[in-house]
């Protein structure tokens, strides 16, 4: 998730006090705030949904590598 939000684009809407959030590798995510940093925090949260329905509830298309991870990977451990 950290590595689509380094993707992040953020524009203030114009003619409104609010900011548009969104990642263009991932068709379809987006999310406003009054600020850029509640947009910010929006799309996070918008995005781990995003995820999950596109990932494990049948998107058509397999979502892309961002940043060379993907959600296919298996996870790896740390140590």
């Amino acid at each position: 998730m950290h590595a689509a939000m380094k993707h992040a684009v953020l524009e203030p809407l114009e003619g409104e006090n609010e900011w548009y959030a969104h990642i263009p590798e991932l068709p379809g995510l987006w999310a406003t705030g009054a600020t850029e940093k509640d947009a910010r925090s929006e799309l996070f949260s918008a995005l781990d949904g995003w995820l999950h329905v596109n990932a494990f509830h049948g998107s058509r298309d397999k979502l892309p590598r961002i940043d060379g991870l993907s959600v296919y990977d298996p996870p790896q451990r740390t140590e």
